[in-house]
């Protein structure tokens, strides 16, 4: 049985990270989260309260986070800033908790001793061609596009410097798009969803060309164990579940799921600076590590997910309206 710290706990995939650590182990799970607009206690409900604790807190507040470490036997850092569209709206809060928050994290593992593993995204490489028959691998050069990933690109950067520097314990994983359970309705695929089920069109960015390579939650948070367990120190793993898709594919399959018109969407003005392409190459996980991920087919995670979002309209109607508010006011 291990202590595990996991901040940003109560977000989109930290939850599911913890709901799949108290459902096959017998650790424990502290989650350290500021419940920001995009944490949700409610992402928790339902789990064992001996074997789960949580803190409200900033991973930036160093005071807390140094009294948190030496109680627990690894990290798992997924707190992040991480919408690209709110990155360019206003950087500043990408900066603060993905490099401060980072290296305050890296500072206390570093006095204590404890065992890191970083969360980061495939939007650190940039993008590819549409064309491209390449996909991302652990070599790929980094360059980002966006405030927010150059703050990720930024943090990996960081873990990096530290293992080398100063012997901190850690490993790195860059995962494709994530979709499943409680996904902030701001994202593409819970956006579209709630959209449908409420009887409102989806919006499709430009002519929806560009191409997500996705996987469910459920198997990145069991990639993220694995690496956690079997992983070398000091290096990184990509996760990828060989999930591509265009975002018109994606919304025309969101609509046949639901019975309704495949071109039941309308076309918004498309997001500056959109990444073309992200593909994933996860051999390194698979062949030295073993992982193999349990969704392989697309429509049936998605035919799951929108029974969740169908099924739990209390835990996402109350920023509905306020997200759609915000769309609407960019024409989008």
């Amino acid at each position: 049985m291990a202590k595990l710290l996991v901040t940003g706990g109560a977000g989109f995939i930290g939850s599911n990270f913890v709901h799949h650590v108290l459902g096959t182990t017998d650790d424990t799970v502290t989650v350290l989260d500021k419940l920001s607009y995009a944490g949700n206690l409610a992402s928790l409900d339902g789990l064992d309260e001996r074997r789960l604790r949580f803190v409200r807190g900033d991973i930036t507040d160093a005071e807390l986070v140094g009294e948190l470490m030496p109680e627990h036997d690894a990290v798992v850092h997924f707190a992040a800033e991480s919408h690209n569209d709110n990155s360019l709206h206003d950087p500043r809060p990408f900066l603060d908790t993905n490099i401060i928050g980072t290296y305050t994290l890296l500072e206390a593992v570093r006095r204590s001793g404890v065992r890191l593993h970083h969360i980061s995204t495939d939007e650190v490489y940039g993008d590819l061609e549409l064309d491209d028959p390449q996909r991302f691998t652990e070599t790929t050069p980094y360059n980002p596009s966006s405030p927010y990933s150059s703050t990720k690109a930024g943090s990996d950067l960081l873990v990096r410097a530290w293992v080398r520097s100063f012997g901190v314990q850690a490993t790195i994983s860059n995962c494709s798009n994530n979709y499943g359970p409680f996904q902030h309705v701001e994202k593409f695929i819970p956006r579209q969803i709630t959209n449908a089920l409420r009887g409102e069109r989806p919006k499709l960015y430009g002519a929806g060309a560009n191409v997500r390579d996705w996987i469910h939650a459920t198997d990145h948070s069991s990639a993220v164990l694995t690496i956690l367990e079997k992983g070398a120190i000091g290096e990184t793993y990509l996760i990828g579940a060989d999930g591509e898709k265009n975002n018109r594919e994606v919304v025309e399959l969101i609509l046949a799921l639901l019975g309704q018109p495949a071109d039941a969407y309308d076309s918004v003005t498309d997001r500056a600076g959109h990444d073309l392409r992200y593909a994933i190459d996860s051999t390194k996980l698979r062949t030295e590590l073993g992982w193999e991920p349990e969704f392989r087919d697309f429509e049936a995670g998605l035919a799951a997910t929108i029974d969740w979002y169908r099924d739990n309209e209390a835990w996402w109607a109350p920023a509905k309206d306020g997200v759609e508010a915000f769309y609407a006011a960019k024409g989008q």
